[in-house]
């Protein structure tokens, strides 16, 4: 196999650093990077029918859409293994690969914990997080709804825990709010209660009329059919469900990719996928999979309904990728 061409980012001494943190030989690093090859733009290019090994994804409903349109267009363009992706939310995919060591990347649409760093060092891995795109999380009702079109921040503690539509304003329907709300363990949860409970989650467990799931589908169904219903979830939800769903603008802002970029829409957020240098440099696989998730993700983002990161975000991101891998092949 002919030698690629090493990637210099930190200097020789950097590079013999890495090699002897990862505890193997250059030579030894080589095997199983066929796939991989530096680009004109200082990345590299990844050629998936080289590509060798399971790989295993585990972690938010939110991020799988996109994670699921990256694995099939990586199988499209030759990886004949197979990739496993399962949407059991943020915390229960840094369950899987802080506690039990079982997944090589964890899919979280919010920043891990301090309380999950600290689990994944006890097994002896270090979380790597790679920013891959952005959502816009959404607080929509059912299109039969004529009373509400856009709430403020402060409203919507109000329509996630009051008993009835006319308890938060007198002029709105004596009916009870029937609340369709992600499980505790998804990231859009946990996100949802820092920005509209200051972090307090007890309003809300405490609320009448819920129903959690960490299944965003069955939050879309449950919405649709009621017309007293309200719900939450990421963009791409409601970007295949418009017919179902009226999404409510907040503070006066909508929900859009213009708004999004400018940080004016109070409920942007990022996506990530996390992983581990020891688990890039074992498992070339996975390694590759995040290369080229790095160099596709922007637009399956919008293919599947969210937002890609800007340029210099990527660069960040790649740049994170190479000072991981250098010296490794």
């Amino acid at each position: 196999m002919n030698k690629i061409k090493i990637i210099l980012i930190g200097g020789v001494l950097s590079m013999i650093m890495a090699a002897l943190f990862l505890s193997c030989t250059r030579d030894q690093a080589i095997t199983g990077f066929e796939w991989l090859q530096e680009d004109a733009e200082g990345f590299v290019d990844v050629f998936p029918e080289e590509v060798i090994g399971s790989i295993t994804l585990a972690g938010s409903s939110t991020v799988f859409p996109l994670a699921e349109a990256l694995a099939d267009r990586f199988k499209r363009e030759g990886y004949v293994d197979n990739i496993t992706i399962d949407s059991i939310g943020s915390g229960g995919g840094f369950e899987r690969f802080c506690v039990a060591g079982e997944s090589d990347i964890s899919n979280a649409s919010r920043p891990i914990k301090e309380q999950e760093r600290g689990q994944c060092r006890q097994i002896g891995r270090e979380p790597l997080e790679f920013h891959i795109a952005t959502d816009a999380l959404l607080v929509v009702v059912n299109p039969n709804n004529s009373w509400i079109s856009e709430t403020t921040i402060g409203e919507l503690a109000a329509i996630f825990t009051a008993g009835k539509w006319s308890d938060v304003r007198s002029e709105w329907p004596n009916e009870d709010i029937q609340r369709f709300i992600p499980g505790t363990d998804s990231g859009t949860f946990d996100y949802f209660i820092e920005e509209i409970f200051d972090d307090d989650p007890a309003p809300v467990l405490n609320a009448t009329n819920v129903q959690f799931s960490e299944d965003d589908n069955i939050l879309v169904q449950g919405i649709g059919g009621d017309r007293y219903a309200v719900g939450f979830f990421g963009y791409a939800y409601y970007a295949n469900n418009t017919d179902a769903l009226k999404v409510l603008a907040v503070e006066g802002i909508e929900a859009n990719g213009e708004n999004v970029d400018n940080n004016s829409y109070p409920l942007a957020r990022p996506l990530f996928m996390y992983s581990d240098a020891e688990i890039m440099a074992n498992r070339p696989q996975v390694s590759a999979f995040l290369a080229y998730a790095l160099l596709n993700a922007s637009d399956e983002a919008i293919n599947v309904g969210y937002f890609s990161v800007s340029g210099a975000v990527i660069q960040q991101q790649q740049d994170l990728w190479l000072r991981t891998m250098e010296g490794l092949y």
